[in-house]
């Protein structure tokens, strides 16, 4: 894997700055070519939405995706000393681990569907040395107890956006044009389902769900900690970046970046659930272009991530009952985004084939 280098200067904003809108000729370039396929007109469905809307992200006729990227960013969250999850914060280096091993589920599916899987440690509260194939970008040990002060400084948020915008760097420069977003981190559904509540201006109680497994009073107390955390904080509702830095968590600034660096540089971006979504929804409510450039790959059985999806606008492309996190929902979803590309690049047309259209 070649070097992944680091921000030399305020790189999120530039490029929050460039996030460029989408024109309506390449979609309608692409609706055209649609209706010549040899099919009765729309009958592929949302897959000819899919197709129209990469055409127009990408500026080309037949967008091709060769080379398609996951990137599972790791942190752990100092508000698990609260209890808030069904398993131990050391989780979270132990599936680093197995995510450069090639064992968990994200990997199984990276290989199904030929997409590589870059695997970040950008805060796990461990030495992981020199692993093979980890991209490290440490920028703490996790995030502090935001039950009782700010999960991040704003240093420290700075810098995982930072980390973003590089990792959206790089993969431009290594020809990826489909990017996915993964994470790993015991305690990051707290994160979330606090920054949703912030963002969507929800109860608590109706954006938080059972993580990793609680039973009903873990469950309980899982709220009564983010309700605590937000009393603490106060996180403002009108600045999303104020509440990702007292609430949120490394990974999720992280992906932030990164969504933001991808739709900077036309790379339409496949969501995966709670926690990715959480970072999505903090671009989008920085930028609302950026929802020109995003893919949600399925609908998590938390009941946040309804909530975000709600508040972003977009709708899950699998309904699948899944909570794992990783990347999973984004490595299946673009297996469908692919199949878009592709049947808009090699289907022959009426004309091409011999077809009889339908009459008018």
């Amino acid at each position: 894997m070649a070097p992944i280098e680091n921000s030399k200067d305020d790189a999120f904003h530039v490029n929050l700055a460039a996030i460029p809108a989408l024109t309506g000729e390449w979609r309608a370039r692409a609706v055209a070519r649609l209706n010549s396929l040899t099919k009765p007109l729309g009958s592929l469905g949302r897959l000819e939405e899919i197709a129209a809307r990469l055409v127009a992200i990408r500026e080309e006729e037949r967008p091709r995706f060769t080379r398609k990227a996951i990137f599972t960013l790791a942190a752990d969250h100092g508000v698990t000393d609260e209890g808030v999850s069904a398993y131990p914060k050391a989780v979270t280096q132990q599936m680093v681990l197995n995510f450069l091993a090639g064992g968990a589920a994200i990997n199984v599916l990276g290989r199904h569907g030929t997409i590589e899987i870059v695997v970040v440690d950008i805060g796990v509260d461990g030495d992981l040395g020199e692993a093979k194939g980890l991209v490290s970008k440490k920028v703490a040990r996790g995030s502090r107890n935001m039950a009782r002060e700010a999960a991040m400084s704003e240093a420290e948020l700075d810098a995982a956006l930072g980390v973003g915008i590089d990792l959206a760097t790089w993969a431009a420069k290594q020809g990826h044009t489909l990017i996915g977003t993964g994470e790993m981190g015991i305690g990051n559904t707290t994160a979330a389902s606090a920054l949703t509540a912030v963002l969507t201006g929800r109860p608590v109680a109706q954006v938080t769900g059972r993580g990793t497994g609680l039973d009903e009073p873990g469950l309980k107390h899982k709220i009564e900690v983010i309700e605590r955390a937000l009393e603490v904080n106060r996180p403002n509702a009108s600045d999303p970046l104020d509440a990702l830095c007292k609430v949120g968590g490394l990974e999720i600034a992280g992906l932030t970046g990164l969504i933001v660096g991808a739709a900077a540089r036309r790379i339409p971006v496949v969501m995966d659930g709670f926690i990715s979504t959480s970072a999505a929804a903090v671009a989008c409510a920085l930028e609302p272009k950026v929802r020109q450039f995003l893919f949600a790959a399925h609908r998590s059985s938390e009941p946040g991530h309804a909530a975000l999806l709600d508040f972003i606008g977009a709708a899950p492309l699998l309904d699948l009952q899944m909570r794992l996190g990783e990347g999973t929902g984004a490595a299946l979803a673009m297996n469908l985004i692919d199949a878009a590309a592709k049947l808009l690049d090699e289907m022959a047309t009426f004309s091409s084939a011999g077809v009889s259209e339908a009459s008018a």
